[in-house]
């Protein structure tokens, strides 16, 4: 960890995660990467304007509120990266070129530029690390009290991506392990009023994630990462309704998944 003068952050910048009720009872534990937008004071803009930096090469817009309504109706332990993506990304492999964007989509992000060495170690360390640090504390002392655990990836994303639209109002993403998105598509299928993505707009990958392949492929939790389009949760009316939706079916997902042994 840098030292005194070598740190990025400020002691009145925010601290780089937020965990909500760690004690909580459920058997869902909820991770929301991109929740945040801050930028260390010592960084200014990294040379954007106001109005890139509400974009979604931000952060996931919408999320923070749906993931913070689902752990309140849940009751379940929620790790929240405050940070924006174009810091690091928390959802990326550090070394990575897409860890730190020097372009973002089609934005260019000139605080990003030649940055030496020292300068994407000190992100890693004071901002990326903390936020999976808390991940894996989490998810270790529930092994050691040997409560059943779901690890549950939040995210959002854009209704037009370079021109063009997205119908897919919800997806669900996984890998290697297909146990729990299996039976989300369904019941989210069964709704009647979604369009459902299977593994769409994105998939999960080594590349283009982190926190599923480490926190839950590798330690064989049962998992799912959920996709919302942002114009559907843009607002705390939309928020909440998409929370108390995954309230009602995560639960019974997660019945399901004891039914079957998995």
């Amino acid at each position: 960890m840098p030292q005194g003068t070598d740190r990025l952050l400020a002691p009145d910048d925010p601290a780089p995660v937020r965990v909500l009720r760690p004690e909580g009872r459920s058997d869902f534990v909820l991770t929301a990467d991109h929740a945040g937008r801050a930028i260390p004071k010592r960084l200014g803009t990294l040379g954007l304007s106001d109005s890139e930096l509400a974009r979604h090469i931000a952060c996931d817009i919408g999320i923070a509120g749906v993931t913070e309504s689902l752990s309140g109706a849940l009751d379940a332990a929620a790790v929240l990266q405050t940070y924006s993506r174009l810091v690091i990304d928390c959802n990326r492999q550090p070394g990575l070129e897409t860890s730190i964007p020097i372009v973002s989509e089609v934005t260019l992000i000139p605080g990003n530029e030649n940055l030496p060495k020292e300068e994407r170690e000190a992100r890693r360390c004071e901002i990326f690390q903390p936020y999976h640090d808390c991940i894996e504390e989490a998810l270790e002392t529930r092994r050691s009290q040997r409560r059943h655990t779901v690890l549950i990836a939040m995210h959002s994303f854009t209704p037009v991506f370079k021109g063009v639209s997205r119908k897919v109002e919800i997806g669900i993403l996984y890998n290697r392990d297909a146990r729990l998105p299996h039976i989300m598509l369904d019941l989210l299928r069964r709704e009647g009023d979604l369009n459902v993505g299977d593994n769409e707009p994105y998939a999960v990958g080594d590349l283009s994630d982190y926190t599923v392949p480490v926190h839950g492929e590798k330690r064989g939790l049962p998992h799912v990462e959920i996709e919302i389009r942002q114009d559907l949760i843009a607002n705390p009316t939309g928020q909440a309704a998409w929370a108390a939706r995954l309230a009602r079916l995560l639960p019974e997902a997660d019945a399901r998944l004891h039914e079957s042994g998995a």
